[in-house]
């Protein structure tokens, strides 16, 4: 089977989060069970081609914007891991070297088009297209309305985003008629890209079995709730895995130590370091707890700072959190850090090699959220025997079995009240279960 990929992210390329990571690995996994999978995705002004020596594929092709048509180049690029990438090149997406920015309605608006005009020039042909997140979401309505022969999957990766917009970006971009029908019997859409892929894929998926059912009712369904109940017998949950090649604690280049399950003792020599990098006190008895997030209130970090004075009253252990996100909460948990430096560092940046340091030199990985479509983190935690602490949620209630108080039984700590008193006792129950050596190394 031939399947084409169009998404915004894909590591190593060009990543934020992990729609990043599932577009490299999916592919890669897909490709060894005997397909042919290709990613077509923007050429940003960060990714440098010529590292791959491409190949040009097409040039010059016009594709319609509003009242004007701009050309774009298509080059194909093949990645270490053997899956051939088609960068779609316009100005549009060279002249920004961020993969998000402040003109993303207009950006993924020519990305579509650009995508829909290229497949009537490509030779390659796929038998289906998989879109992923609200960027590609007009993709499978114009592919449908141009009658086109290709089977349509739209994979939702996280609702919260959908690329709204107002009636005068329809207007300006000529997009009244695509708004003006849609499959007899389904609610009236909303006015953003996620809800034409929902409505017009054949097949949705989403990352978990619990957010596909979580992404029905009114809480979670972000104002999407009608239509994706109006699809519900075409919704799946499937799990997101992880390329274990990729993150693997025997070969990890970032580790000081590297160990695998027979030489544990190893990843005390990455808490160490961790310690040291990060300006902790270094001490490998003292509980250290990780995270590697963005910061916002998706991830949990409003109850987190609650409960942060109870944190370090109640229990002796170090946190040390990697990430960046909304100034309001890297405000505070700098002001936490710089209260007590010995015991919470707080790094505000993306660092892949202090990432896998995280991974590996914790003893737990902290994941409070409100809620998580599915999370890599836990798994990545459990790759390089970090046990997670969750709360019940999305993908996280599917993937962490909460800990018996002998842990003989169960994966992680998991809490399902979304408060500060809840998020703490997980805490402190973890940090009480790691003072029982013997059976916290056979959890890990």
């Amino acid at each position: 089977m031939k399947v084409l990929f169009v998404a915004a992210e894909l590591a190593p390329l060009a990543k934020v989060g992990g729609l990043g990571d599932v577009v490299s690995s999916l592919p890669k996994a897909l490709r060894q069970l005997g397909h042919d999978v290709r990613v077509m995705m923007p050429r940003y002004g960060l990714i440098n081609p010529s590292r791959y020596l491409p190949s040009p594929v097409l040039d010059d092709l016009g594709v319609k914007f509003g009242k004007t048509e701009k050309p774009v180049s298509l080059k194909a690029i093949e990645l270490n891991n053997g899956v051939m990438v088609y960068l779609v090149d316009n100005r549009i997406f060279s002249n920004s070297y961020d993969v998000y920015g402040e003109s993303d309605l207009k950006r993924f608006l020519f990305f579509c088009r650009a995508v829909v005009e290229i497949l009537k020039y490509l030779d390659w042909q796929p038998d289906i297209v998989h879109c992923h997140d609200w960027h590609s979401g007009l993709i499978p309505l114009w592919l449908k309305k141009g009658k086109c022969k290709y089977g349509t999957i739209f994979t939702i990766h996280n609702l919260a985003y959908q690329g709204t917009f107002g009636h005068r970006f329809l207007s300006s971009f000529g997009l009244n008629g695509d708004w003006q029908s849609w499959p007899a019997g389904a609610p009236k859409p909303p006015l953003n890209f996620m809800s034409q892929g929902i409505l017009w894929s054949d097949i949705l998926t989403t990352v978990s079995e619990t957010y596909a059912r979580e992404i029905m009712t009114p809480e979670h369904g972000m104002g999407l709730g009608g239509l994706l109940r109006f699809r519900q017998k075409d919704v799946f949950g499937i799990i997101n895995g992880l390329d274990y090649d990729r993150y693997n604690p025997a070969t990890d280049s970032f580790l000081v130590a590297n160990y695998d399950s027979s030489m544990l003792s190893n990843k005390i020599f990455n808490k160490l370091a961790l310690q040291r990098r990060v300006g902790l006190q270094e001490n490998e008895k003292v509980h250290l707890i990780g995270m590697v997030s963005r910061f916002d209130e998706q991830k949990g970090f409003d109850i987190l700072l609650d409960a942060f004075d109870s944190l370090l009253e109640n229990t002796s252990a170090q946190l040390v959190i990697l990430g960046r996100g909304r100034e309001h909460y890297q405000a505070k948990l700098t002001e936490v850090a710089e209260s007590c430096p010995q015991r919470v560092a707080v790094l505000v940046a993306f660092d892949e090699a202090v990432a896998q340091l995280i991974y590996a030199g914790c003893d737990t990985f902290l994941m409070p959220s409100r809620f998580e479509p599915c999370g890599l983190g836990q798994l990545m935690a459990y790759r390089y025997g970090t046990v997670p602490i969750v709360r019940h949620t999305g993908g996280l209630a599917d993937t962490v079995q909460d800990l018996a108080d002998d842990l003989k039984r169960g994966t992680g700590f998991v809490f399902t009240d979304y408060t500060p008193e809840a998020l703490l006792s997980a805490i402190v129950r973890a940090v009480n279960a790691f003072e029982l050596e013997e059976a916290w190394r056979s959890v890990m």
